[in-house]
């Protein structure tokens, strides 16, 4: 059977190209691929980059084909909850008054920044969509619960899932990042026939080893002779730090080994005191640019990639999928079930994956000194098994539950079952 070709998509998200968190790269990779594919994208997308409020993009362009919207928003920024919540407020008004004067399309893929950008879509639907495609980054309010935000017995929070729920009963179909949070989704009363576990993926044209970008990255930031541990992407309260910068603390004497914080957040903060009150051995930088991600990426030694114990099914660190695919190794520090668990048991034999668990100082401390006796390990298999994370796998695998969902012959929604990547489901 044909897929509908030729669809009219309009994409809303926050953060959207030239933006560099991870949410608008993927949501950039999408929009362009389905361009490619033929049919016509546009995007809703906050005014103000997603870190820096005070950067501001042009109100319309065109690129990769894909046509971007930017109405205007509030730039309070992050330094408390409300400045962030009256940011999320503005771009919702702005949003749902452009809405209303864009043409109908086909259908409305909605991501999960703000939280209740999903809603919205939802209201759409039928009026200026036909269909709706949920794609959920992350779950709230199950986050904001979670990280104690919200009391689960608080108005509030009652209000905000009625409507999440609202947006999920209404999606045509939800793709979920990995199978707890597919199974919190199901929990919620939603079809499992609707649900499909699609990870995000590797920013394949940016993100690869490359040995003379470490090289010079690595010079550039006085890391020549140094064992670096990273920490690079979002550093939010989801991402807890705290065991370790007490392991950094405690290595304070190993004057090789340099713990290396990149990219932004609420949580950025904590390692930037440290560094600001003089610790020797924590550097701070902001986000890279994606022309540099390569260099910065391929600059570590070890990687860390943090799941607070509470966020398993909630959040889902997408950093995983580009450290995979510059084959460094890496040390996960969480709850020992989670995706990422799933994803390392293929790799903890050869060395490639570290595990530990917050509040165990030692463990990862001695993790830590174990990979900086090997600082050469050989990468080829991690990237070997990287390769079913990659943007050529996964971005047509979203762009087949698209159009399958959107065709309009009869069975389409058994059609739109999706072929996984092995550890994903």
């Amino acid at each position: 059977m044909a897929a509908h070709a030729g669809m009219r998509i309009l994409l809303l998200n926050q953060a959207f190209y030239p933006d560099v968190v991870s949410s608008a790269q993927h949501a950039g990779d999408l929009a362009a691929s389905l361009v490619k594919a033929g049919h016509q994208v546009t995007v809703l997308a906050d005014s103000r980059a997603y870190d820096d409020r005070a950067r501001r993009f042009a109100s319309r362009e065109t690129w990769r084909g894909v046509r971007i919207i930017r109405p205007p928003s509030t730039g309070f920024g992050k330094a408390a909850r409300w400045r962030r919540a009256a940011d999320f407020a503005s771009f919702m008004l702005s949003c749902a008054l452009r809405l209303l004067f864009l043409p109908r399309c086909d259908v409305v893929i909605a991501m999960t920044s703000p939280p209740l950008i999903s809603f919205l879509a939802a209201l759409a639907v039928p009026l200026k969509a036909r269909k709706l495609l949920f794609w959920s980054m992350d779950l709230n309010p199950d986050e904001a619960i979670a990280a104690g935000w919200l009391r689960p017995e608080s108005m509030t929070a009652r209000v905000l899932g009625r409507l999440m729920l609202y947006s999920m009963r209404r999606a045509e179909r939800i793709i979920a990042m990995d199978r707890f949070m597919q199974q919190r989704i199901r929990a919620k009363g939603i079809a499992a026939e609707k649900v499909a576990v699609i990870p995000p993926w590797s920013h394949d044209d940016c993100v690869r080893f490359d040995p003379d970008a470490r090289r010079r990255f690595r010079d550039r930031h006085g890391l020549a002779e140094k064992f670096v541990v990273m920490y690079s992407g979002n550093h939010s309260p989801c991402h807890p730090l705290d065991t370790l910068l007490a392991a950094a603390e405690r290595l304070a004497d190993r004057p090789e080994i340099v713990f290396l914080f990149v990219g932004g957040g609420s949580e950025f903060r904590k390692p930037l005191a440290f560094e600001q009150g003089g610790a020797p051995n924590i550097r701070c930088l902001p986000y890279q640019p994606q022309e540099e991600l390569a260099g910065s990426l391929s600059a570590a030694d070890l990687h860390v990639v943090v799941m607070g114990d509470a966020f398993v099914g909630i959040v889902h660190p997408c950093k995983l999928y580009n450290i995979l695919a510059v084959g460094a190794p890496f040390l996960y520090i969480g709850p020992k079930e989670s995706h990422i668990t799933d994803l390392v048991a293929d790799l903890q034999g050869n060395g490639s994956a570290l595990v530990s668990g917050h509040g165990d100082v030692e463990s990862v401390i001695r993790e830590i000194l174990v990979a900086a006796q090997r600082p050469n390990a050989d990468r080829s298999c991690t990237r070997e098994f990287a390769s079913q994370f990659s943007r050529q796998v996964l971005v047509p695998q979203m762009i087949l539950a698209l159009e399958t969902m959107a065709a309009d012959f009869p069975g389409a929604a058994a059609a739109a079952s999706v072929s996984q990547p092995r550890h994903s489901s």
